[in-house]
């Protein structure tokens, strides 16, 4: 298949391309600053001429604007990007009758729950970035018959900035790093979320799914975790509470997702995130 990218330069979309042509499909990269092929989500023209250009088979609507206080600051610019972006997307996909997967995230939930949540959990985002990101969701089920929304958690990837590789950073010059420790989540490897949105592609079980490396943690256990695989020594992790933490926005304390709907389509279970961590580690050594 001809499959459209957006933020195919992301650390997702970097993961997924060389999978997706791997799997025989023709990839088409779209993202803003791309000179080759430039597509701004936002202005309904611009992802029309791409999508006339390229006459994609399916849609793997990876962009997002992720920096969740900065969504919290500029709520309005969240939702253009998330949401409306979303939108332009969804409608030509829709108009085109062809598969479209959108990542969203664990932030649509509130974390009131102490158990996973499922894909029929009811969603109650607690932050103008989730709230953007599930209205995206909203577009994306009456738009596109054919989708597949993919939900998905603290991710981290070999290519660009996140969680465990900020905390490698951080302790080459710190002998302390302070971390949460009344937040729990489920940290997922773009690699292996890559691999589960490839194979939803290749499926016609079009739905909602939740896609995160099996287990849990606090981001102080995830801290501790990835110092420890990487050998760190002479760094003390000091864990606080969310409301020590200068943020102006609110965060779900439990949003560990069970991959609910995967398991009922005969998917085999995703790695725990210790072992997703360990192979992260062994990539960017």
């Amino acid at each position: 298949m001809r499959v459209l990218v957006t933020g195919a330069n992301g650390q997702l979309g970097r993961d997924l391309t060389p999978l997706l042509e791997a799997a025989g499909h023709t990839i088409y990269g779209a993202t803003r600053k791309s000179e080759e092929n430039p597509m701004e989500i936002t202005d309904f023209a611009s992802v029309a001429a791409q999508f006339e250009q390229f006459q994609p088979d399916a849609v793997i609507h990876a962009a997002a604007h992720t920096n969740v206080d900065d969504c919290e600051r500029n709520p309005d610019n969240a939702h253009r990007v998330n949401a409306l972006g979303t939108w332009n997307i969804a409608t030509l996909a829709g108009e085109a009758n062809i598969p479209l997967i959108y990542v969203s995230t664990d932030f649509v939930f509130d974390g009131a729950k102490t158990t996973p949540y499922t894909e029929y959990d009811a969603v109650n985002p607690l932050n103008h970035y989730g709230a953007s990101k599930l209205a995206g969701e909203k577009h994306v089920a009456q738009l596109c018959r054919k989708h597949f929304i993919a939900r998905t958690s603290w991710l981290f990837g070999a290519h660009g900035m996140n969680f465990p590789r900020r905390m490698l950073e951080l302790a080459q010059t710190r002998k302390e790093l302070t971390v949460i420790a009344d937040q729990i989540g489920s940290p997922t490897h773009t690699l292996d979320l890559a691999g589960v949105l490839v194979s939803l592609l290749a499926s016609q079980h079009y739905g909602t799914y939740h896609v995160s490396n099996s287990g849990e943690c606090s981001w102080y256990q995830f801290a501790q975790k990835t110092l420890e695989l990487a050998g760190v020594q002479g760094v003390n992790v000091r864990p606080i509470r969310a409301a020590d933490w200068q943020s102006p926005t609110r965060r779900p304390p439990y949003s560990v997702l069970r991959n609910f709907a995967l398991e009922l389509q005969g998917y085999p279970t995703l790695p725990h995130w210790e072992t997703a961590l360990a192979g992260f580690l062994a990539r960017i050594s």
